[in-house]
């Protein structure tokens, strides 16, 4: 059985060898994170080509995600590099305190005390640390401290509720977005969007960056603030994004642990309605950053993510910096395709209501009806931007999609889709030449054998993005006709 969901890894000190790579995109990487809120420039571009570099050495190819860092709402540095705090006690957050104490603490964001007022909450540290605002005084913020604990040196702010003005774009993003496209990204995440301006800002620059080397990277909303999943926000924000990363940790920290499950599947199921990616994250495999097998809760929690119908799952730390970074892509793989084999396929009712608009989006539906009810072993859908693939694989059916391109981007992208298994075409505007192409290629994967059935999508004339407009059923072995 072929894994429909896919794994995205983060790389870092602990798998940035060749070696280490290697070994993890034979374990089933699918997309490469590079984390701009680490490193420079210059590592991002090295590790990029170490991923390339692996990649060639397992026979396949990987999609690159440059993740943006984003606004720093932190505190500063402290004197001794942290303090305790216990409930009760006063503290002051103070943006033109440049060493911190025990009493106060400076802020990297220096429109905080304008942002805030007396009786708004502030989660610290991912939330373990609660400050109550009781006034603010010019740059100071006065607090009570409700929730204490350890507080050390550039730790996370978060407002309850949302509502912070910090831009989603920075300075440093705008300048690692050139970064990324100059290292050909195929996919760029954007931290705290609050709308789809924002989005549309970063593709944008993103598409001025890229426009030397020709290359269009793939736009992510992470969503992990309050304000982007209020009612309509959220639509607006997919509207203007390729997909979504169900971003929980400073999302469960601004709405709440316990609410995160529920907006999660909601996260899910508006961006498949909209043909969208997602990518759910954050402490998925947590424990795997010490220990050489997860937690029954985690693998509980990769598990109801790919039953929600995500795209990708992903990792953060266990593969960046743990100790087990392959072991950890090895579990998760095993859990998804455990996973995978309890889903519900309910294409017809899925079909229900639907028109469509778009004549290769109806080839690509009429595919995927006809491979639940014929029974067929595998799904080649010829392309050239990876369009028919993505419509197919927004609807769950235990039949691979085999998207054949002979464009190296889109097949790059493509690692992402759910149930699509890209594979490079050589390129030809011969119709019967690529057919007979397909069908080799489906044999040399082990996908069917002579004598099964084989629903084919292609579009005549043939190498136009778009251009889908033919399905074939064919039975392997005969000629094309």
């Amino acid at each position: 059985m072929t894994r429909s969901t896919k794994i995205v890894a983060t790389i870092g000190p602990a798998s940035s060898s060749l070696e280490v790579l290697t070994r993890m995109i034979g374990a089933g990487v699918d997309v490469v994170r590079l984390n701009f809120s680490h490193g420079t420039a210059q590592d991002h571009i090295d590790r990029a080509a170490l991923v390339r570099e692996a990649a060639t050495a397992c026979g396949r190819e990987v999609a690159i995600m440059a993740d943006l860092q984003g606004p720093k709402i932190r505190v500063g540095r402290f004197e001794n590099g942290k303090v305790t705090l216990k409930a009760g006690d006063p503290f002051v957050l103070d943006s033109n305190c440049e060493t911190g104490n025990q009493d106060r603490v400076g802020l990297d964001y220096k429109d905080l005390p304008r942002d805030v007022g007396p009786g708004d909450v502030l989660l610290l540290n991912d939330g373990l640390i609660v400050l109550v605002v009781d006034r603010v005084i010019g740059t100071e913020i006065f607090t009570t401290v409700r929730v204490g604990g350890d507080l050390s040196n550039n730790k996370g702010i978060n407002r309850q509720g949302g509502g912070l003005s910090a831009p989603a774009l920075t300075a440093k993003d705008m300048e690692d977005i050139k970064t990324a496209m100059a290292l050909h990204a195929d996919y760029v995440a954007v931290s705290f969007p609050k709308n789809a301006t924002d989005m549309e800002m970063a593709r944008q620059l993103a598409n001025v960056a890229g426009q030397p080397h020709n290359h269009k990277a793939r736009m992510i909303a992470k969503i992990e603030r309050a304000e982007a999943i209020r009612p309509g926000v959220l639509e607006e924000i997919l509207n203007a994004s390729d997909g979504i990363m169900v971003a929980r940790g400073d999302l469960a920290v601004e709405v709440g642990n316990a609410a995160v499950p529920a907006l999660q599947k909601r996260m899910i199921r508006l961006a498949r309605e909209a043909n969208k990616l997602t990518i759910t994250a954050t402490q998925m495999m947590e424990s795997m950053i010490v220990n050489p097998v997860p937690t029954r809760a985690e693998v509980s929690d990769v598990a109801n993510a790919v039953l929600d119908g995500t795209d990708a799952v992903m990792t953060s730390a266990e593969t960046a910096a743990g100790r087990y970074p392959v072991e950890t892509v090895e579990a998760m793989a095993a859990i998804c395709l455990e996973a995978e084999k309890s889903e519900v396929v309910q294409l017809d009712t899925d079909f229900l209501n639907q028109t469509f608009s778009r004549i290769d989006q109806s080839i690509a539906m009429g595919a995927l009806f006809t491979a639940y009810h014929l029974g067929v072993k595998a799904i080649a859908a010829l392309t050239d931007s990876g369009a028919t693939a993505l419509w197919m694989s927004r609807h769950r059916i235990h039949v691979p999609i085999y998207a054949m391109t002979p464009n190296l981007a889109s097949q790059r992208k493509m690692q992402l889709y759910r149930n699509v298994v890209p594979l490079p075409l050589q390129s030809s505007t011969d119709r019967d030449e690529a057919l007979e192409q397909a069908e080799e290629l489906l044999l040399a994967q082990g996908a069917v054998q002579h004598g099964d059935f084989i629903v084919l999508t292609i579009g005549e004339p043939m190498g136009q993005a778009g251009g889908t407009n033919t399905l074939k059923i064919v039975r392997v072995g005969s000629k094309f006709k």
